[in-house]
């Protein structure tokens, strides 16, 4: 293993981790202004804008994000997630936002105009002519035949 990269602490490191820190440092920068931007407006103005669907849907992915940070967290200390209980609540967090994520569906899928399904099928079936129409058109056509 070489060790070529050296940080700003002075700390060496191998180089084969270099790309992997740089995107990493990367995702937290997008991280840290993702924050700022939702930290400069408070909460209770930005679920006033929201509708309900759109205000579960907030929560749900601040909580997934902040349990996400936390199992990172985790993982950094030398502590395996995977037995602490923040993989039950990222779980269960997954659970709400799949049921959010069905009822959005539900939402815009399109609904059924049952007039003009009705009108459709209608218009769409062979219905016989009435009787006395059927004798007019029978005693004309006999008229044709004869002359």
């Amino acid at each position: 293993m070489e060790i070529a990269e050296e940080d700003n602490s002075g700390e060496e490191y191998p180089n084969e981790i270099h790309d992997y820190l740089s995107a990493f440092e990367k995702s937290l920068g997008a991280v840290d202004e993702m924050l700022k931007t939702m930290m400069s407006v408070s909460r209770s103005e930005l679920l006033q804008k929201l509708d309900p669907l759109e205000q579960a849907k907030l929560d749900l992915v601040s909580a997934y994000t902040l349990n996400s940070m936390f199992w990172v967290y985790l993982a950094t200390q030398g502590i395996n997630p995977k037995e602490h209980p923040v993989k039950q609540e990222l779980e269960r967090i997954r659970t709400y936002m799949n049921r959010v994520k069905e009822i959005t569906d539900k939402k815009m899928a399109s609904k059924l105009d049952k007039g003009a399904a009705a009108r459709f099928v209608r218009n769409a079936l062979w219905e016989p002519a009435p009787e006395n129409e059927r004798k007019v058109k029978t005693s004309k056509s006999k008229k044709r035949k004869v002359n």
